[in-house]
């Protein structure tokens, strides 16, 4: 197993008027630690194109993941779809990546705008074959990734965007490459660098974008893992046992509680003391303890994580606070959402009696609820969760 993950986000905006979008961005978790990622774009715009689109997302990245061949991927979907009455076809055009094990990609092209590239962030050119499947040319790349790879794929409604309807000459693939790269200068994850290249095509557009428009960023990185420790163990005989795993584990050290960190500090013979680095931040304060990343108030600080995590899901990946952050919970979320690919959540289950009282009563339940809800979250943004109770 290599030390690279795939960083994946996309973003669409539907064309002017429309309710809903053409285009489909389908991500699957397929076998032998692959990954398959879809961008399908249907025929024409609105809800048929949202159905067309859909169901070639669909039905590519399940039977992809599952192991089975192009070929049977694409019969399926040529069969299955209905037939436009007016064009006779009932293809969405579709790109595909499927990623093996963050060391090499297959991608499979068929009539969107061609997947942009780059290594060491310059454009790079990598070879296409062209291939039969089901009476259609596809073209087909077989690419052994490297760190820093980034790969764009896109609707046909992002080159050419324009509020004068009419292609625009000046918005094409050299364009759209030399924007990104200047971006990824600024080492943006892959939700961030897709909302912002779907955000000026919007701006092209004037805010009425005559096509459904796509952008899905992959970017392959170095694996980074956050090691969460969340309040002591039930048993206090256990806490050396688990500070000794949270401290042996490579990555990030974030101890989230009072109590918590009290007993962090002395278990490593360190002072802790009042993080004076953000003056500036709300609510309750971050500490410092040499060793640790980051030390923060408990329930309170990972419940707000767990809000900030709900909203960027909902958002699509866009979170002002992030960039902008107001306390230790955006700092946490910045963190967890857009740098790290792994979070080891080590929660401990003992009582805090200071959180009972007649306003307050935070029991085991609410902690777990807490802990299960933002592992759901963090998954969903493609995350390796591992959640362990203590």
């Amino acid at each position: 197993m290599n030390n690279l993950t795939a960083d994946i986000g996309y973003k669409s905006i539907n064309h002017y008027g429309e309710p809903l979008c053409g285009d489909t961005v389908q991500i699957v978790d397929g076998v032998n630690r692959s990954k398959v990622v879809v961008l399908a774009d249907g025929l024409k715009s609105g809800v048929k194109a949202s159905i067309l689109s859909t169901l070639t997302a669909r039905i590519i990245s399940t039977m992809l993941g599952e192991g089975l061949s192009l070929s049977e991927c694409v019969h399926a979907v040529a069969s299955t779809l209905p037939i436009s009455s007016e064009y006779g076809t009932a293809y969405s055009t579709f790109s595909i990546m499927h990623i093996i094990g963050s060391s090499r990609a297959r991608i499979i092209q068929y009539e969107n705008p061609a997947i942009i590239m780059l290594r060491n962030n310059e454009p790079y050119k990598f070879k296409c074959d062209s291939i039969q499947v089901a009476d259609k040319t596809l073209l087909y790349s077989d690419i052994a990734l490297e760190e820093g790879d980034t790969f764009i794929m896109m609707s046909d409604g992002c080159p050419g965007a324009n509020n004068e309807l009419k292609y625009n000459l000046n918005w094409q693939e050299p364009q759209i490459t030399e924007f990104i790269q200047v971006l990824s200068l600024a080492g943006y994850n892959a939700q961030t660098l897709a909302s912002m290249l779907v955000d000026e095509c919007n701006r092209l557009y004037d805010g009425k974008p005559i096509d459904d428009t796509t952008a899905c960023v992959i970017r392959i990185k170095k694996r980074l893992a956050a090691n969460i420790l969340f309040g002591p163990p039930c048993r206090p005989s256990n806490k050396h046992m688990m500070f000794s795993l949270f401290m042996s584990k490579k990555g990030l050290h974030i101890a989230c509680g009072g109590t918590t960190s009290q007993l962090l500090a002395e278990y490593l013979g360190k002072d802790i003391v009042r993080d004076t680095r953000h003056p500036k931040l709300e609510g309750p304060p971050m500490s410092i303890i040499d060793g640790i990343d980051y030390v923060t108030e408990g329930v309170v600080t990972v419940n707000r994580v767990l809000e900030n995590a709900q909203k960027y899901l909902e958002n699509k990946g866009e979170l002002e606070s992030l960039s902008r952050p107001r306390d230790a919970a955006d700092i946490l979320s910045r963190v967890l959402f857009e740098e790290v690919s792994d979070v080891n959540l080590l929660v401990g289950m003992a009582i805090n009696p200071a959180h009972h009282g007649k306003d307050m009563i935070i029991g085991r339940q609410v902690k777990v609820k807490i802990a299960e809800n933002l592992k759901d979250c963090l998954t969903r943004m493609g995350k390796e969760v591992k959640l362990t109770y203590y």
